[in-house]
């Protein structure tokens, strides 16, 4: 059995809900929906972007520098483009 004050709040509220004007266009629950469904996109890609970037290592390997892909010891440096 419903609540007594549940059904008073209901009675209160259907008039202001009567004093909406009609014409006056609202988002409704589609625009709330819509609005969740990207927070919660943009909440997941930044978690997985953290997750990430946590993996990421920003310190350079100075062995690996020294020696290149071709094993002659350039250290990684070549000659600017001509152009």
């Amino acid at each position: 059995m419903p609540d007594m004050s549940a059904s008073l709040a209901l009675t209160h509220l259907v008039p202001l809900a009567k004093e909406v004007d009609e014409n006056k266009v609202t988002p409704g629950v589609l625009g709330f929906i819509v609005f969740a469904v990207m927070a919660l996109a943009v909440w997941g890609l930044m978690k997985s972007m953290s997750k990430h970037m946590g993996k990421v290592s920003f310190e350079q390997d100075p062995e690996k520098e020294s020696v290149s892909a071709d094993g002659s010891g350039s250290g990684g440096k070549t000659a600017p483009a001509k152009g």
